[in-house]
C-alpha cells in the first residue's frame, strides 16, 4: 500500500492536485484505508486457507451488503428488489457452504472481505463528492499502509526480513502497486461520481467470472470445485446480472404510475 501512496504522490504533485485537507477529513480517509487495508488481509487470508474461487464467489456477497448497509449510511430506504436479490445471494452462498464445508473458514474471511468492501465503498461514494478521487486514494492507501504496520507492530508479526525480495518479486509487486492498486483503485473511486456504490459492486461482481478463469489457468486442478460450488456461483452471479434487468423494469413502471 505504501508503494501504491508514492505513486499517487507522484502523480498528484505531477499534475499539481491539491493535496491539503482538514484535518478531520485527512482522519477519516485514513480511517476508511484502515477499513481497505482489513478487506484485503481477509481477501487474501481467505484465498490462502481455500482458494481463488472460493474467495472470488464469496466477494460477490457484497452486492448482498451493500443493498442493505448503504440505505442505512445514506438514511434512504430499503429497496424490495435489492433485498430480493439479496436473498436469492444467500441461497447461493448457502449452497456453496453446505457442500463445500472443507473450505469454511476461507467462505468466512471471504465474507468479512466483503462487509468491509462494502462500508469503504459506501463511505468513498460520499467523499467523492467533495474531494478529487487521487487525493482521497491517497490517504486511504497512506492509511491503510499506516494501520497494517501498527497492527503487525502490536502483534509482533513484524519481521524486517519479509522484505528482502528478489528483484522480480520487486518488479512484479510495483506493477501491483501501481496499475493493480493505485490506477484500479483511483478509477473505483471516480465512477461514483456518476454511479451509485450499489451500481459499482454490481460491476466488482465480473472478477469471480473472470478471475476463475484465470485461476484455472494459472493454478490448474488445484481450483477443480464440486458441482454444487459451480451451481451456487451460478445462482449468486445469475442474481448479480438479474438485477440491472429488473431495476430498469421496475423504475420503468414507476415513472408510468407517476404519470398515470
Amino acid at each position: 500500500m505504501i508503494l501504491a501512496a508514492i505513486t499517487l504522490l507522484v502523480y498528484l504533485q505531477f499534475k499539481g492536485i491539491k493535496l491539503a485537507l482538514p484535518n478531520k477529513e485527512v482522519m477519516k480517509l485514513v480511517g476508511i484505508g484502515g477499513v481497505v487495508a482489513f478487506h484485503w488481509v481477509f481477501f487474501y487470508h481467505s484465498i490462502k486457507i481455500s482458494t481463488v474461487s472460493v474467495a472470488l464467489v464469496s466477494l460477490s456477497s457484497l452486492t448482498l451488503f451493500t443493498s442493505f448497509l448503504e440505505p442505512l449510511f445514506n438514511r434512504t430506504r430499503i429497496f424490495k428488489l435489492d433485498v430480493l436479490i439479496g436473498f436469492i445471494i444467500i441461497i447461493g452462498i448457502a449452497l456453496i457452504f453446505h457442500f463445500e464445508t472443507r473450505y469454511a473458514a476461507g467462505i468466512v474471511f471471504g465474507l468479512l472481505s466483503a462487509i468491509l468492501a462494502a462500508v469503504f465503498t459506501i463511505l468513498n461514494a460520499q467523499y467523492v463528492k467533495k474531494y478529487d478521487p487521487v487525493t482521497i486514494s491517497f490517504y486511504e492507501m497512506l492509511g491503510g499502509f499506516s494501520v497494517l504496520t501498527l497492527y503487525l507492530l502490536i502483534t509482533n508479526d513484524f519481521n524486517v526480513n519479509d522484505y528482502y525480495l528478489s528483484l522480480m518479486d520487486w518488479i512484479y509487486l510495483i506493477i501491483l502497486a501501481t496499475i493493480c492498486t493505485a490506477f484500479a483503485y483511483v478509477m473505483g473511486v471516480a465512477v461514483m461520481k456518476t454511479l451509485s456504490a450499489y451500481t459499482v459492486v454490481l460491476i466488482t461482481n465480473l472478477e469471480p467470472i473472470y478471475g476463475i478463469i484465470l485461476a484455472f489457468i494459472f493454478f490448474g486442478a488445484k481450483e477443480k470445485m464440486t458441482t454444487e460450488f459451480y451451481l451456487g456461483s451460478f445462482v449468486i452471479l445469475g442474481a448479480v446480472f438479474l438485477y440491472p434487468v429488473l431495476k430498469k423494469q421496475v423504475n420503468k413502471n414507476r415513472k408510468l404510475n407517476n404519470h398515470i
